[in-house]
């Protein structure tokens, strides 16, 4: 005759895992900016896809803000960031003409810019900002930007989704990086545009958040154009 063995019960102490909600304030709305300076003139392009993952929001957004006839902001990343930050910008730059009864120059915007972002430090900008223009001395100048404020002034320089993929390329055709028995000469304002979209195209066959088409500004002693 079979018989059955009973197994002592025990309370059940199990309980579901918590749930998490995960919220987070930034966004990625990709682009690139790049930006080529010369001894008179500094060409800044930026491409006007805004995109979130897999979604184009659009194809024809700009990039670009004139800051003063000197002087433009090239900004990529998080747009609700980009358009904050540029109307804080803006509002300084009038701030500042109506104090001073004169336009800031591109050197003091750049500085200013600078402290904006590292005054946002422990809440940073989710933004590559790009700032050029011409200064003092009427020399093109560009100024590149970390999210909290770092600044580091050069004569070209990629940023944006694509910037590790076009930086190298303007090493190369602009820098001349690595290259033995060629002679460094000034950069003609023709072939800066021609470089500007050679690496857009390029920025465009490998990355899906540049491309659709580029906003160019290009800055003299007579203005943007």
């Amino acid at each position: 005759m079979a018989t059955s063995i009973s197994r002592p019960s025990y309370p059940d102490y199990g309980t579901e895992a918590p749930t998490k909600h995960h919220f987070s304030p930034y966004a990625d709305n990709g682009g690139s900016i790049v930006a080529i300076a010369g001894d008179d003139y500094v060409v800044i392009g930026g491409d006007t896809r805004l995109s979130a993952g897999f979604q184009i929001y659009t194809r024809e957004q700009n990039k670009l803000f004139q800051l003063s006839k000197t002087t433009v902001l090239g900004c990529a990343g998080c747009w609700c960031d980009t358009l904050t930050l540029t109307r804080l910008l803006s509002a300084r730059m009038q701030m500042y003409e109506q104090e001073h009864n004169k336009t800031m120059s591109t050197p003091a915007a750049a500085q200013m810019l600078s402290t904006i972002l590292y005054y946002k430090r422990f809440f940073p900008y989710y933004i590559s900002n790009m700032l050029v223009g011409l200064d003092n001395d009427g020399k093109g100048c560009v100024y590149s930007y970390d999210p909290i404020g770092h600044c580091e002034k050069t004569t070209y320089r990629a940023g944006g989704s694509a910037g590790a993929l076009l930086q190298p390329l303007l090493d190369n055709q602009v820098g001349l990086k690595n290259m033995q028995n060629v002679k460094n000469e000034p950069i003609s304002l023709e072939r800066a545009l021609a470089i500007l979209k050679d690496v857009f195209i390029s920025a465009a066959e490998r990355d899906i958040y540049t491309g659709d088409a580029i906003s160019i500004n290009v800055i003299t002693k007579d203005g943007i154009k």
